[in-house]
């Protein structure tokens, strides 16, 4: 058997990040006002912890042009990131004694 903290992902032990994550998680991309609502998360802030998981490969960010002089910045999981995220929370759920979620 192994242990249940071999799923743990290290950045996703920061609860802003997991945060983050599982924000982002159940669609195909969120743009990052919806991410800074949900969070409560100032823009400085969310910036910092995506480009954390922006390197580590977890996100994806694009930036689009909305305009002449405005862009937004739109955020979607990685592969990587999915499956760390599901590993991480399977990890989670063993270590409180519940069956993994289906």
């Amino acid at each position: 058997m192994t242990e249940p903290t071999s799923g743990l992902h290290d950045l996703l032990l920061d609860p802003t990040r997991l945060r983050i994550v599982a924000v982002v998680a159940p669609a195909t991309q969120v743009e990052f006002r919806l991410v800074r609502e949900a969070t409560g998360l100032s823009d400085s802030a969310l910036s910092k912890q995506l480009r954390v998981l922006s390197e580590a490969r977890i996100v994806e960010l694009e930036k689009r042009r909305t305009g002449p002089a405005r862009s937004r910045t739109w955020i979607n999981l990685t592969v990587a990131g999915r499956e760390a995220l599901t590993a991480h929370i399977a990890a989670l759920t063993e270590i409180a004694g519940q069956p993994p979620p289906t």
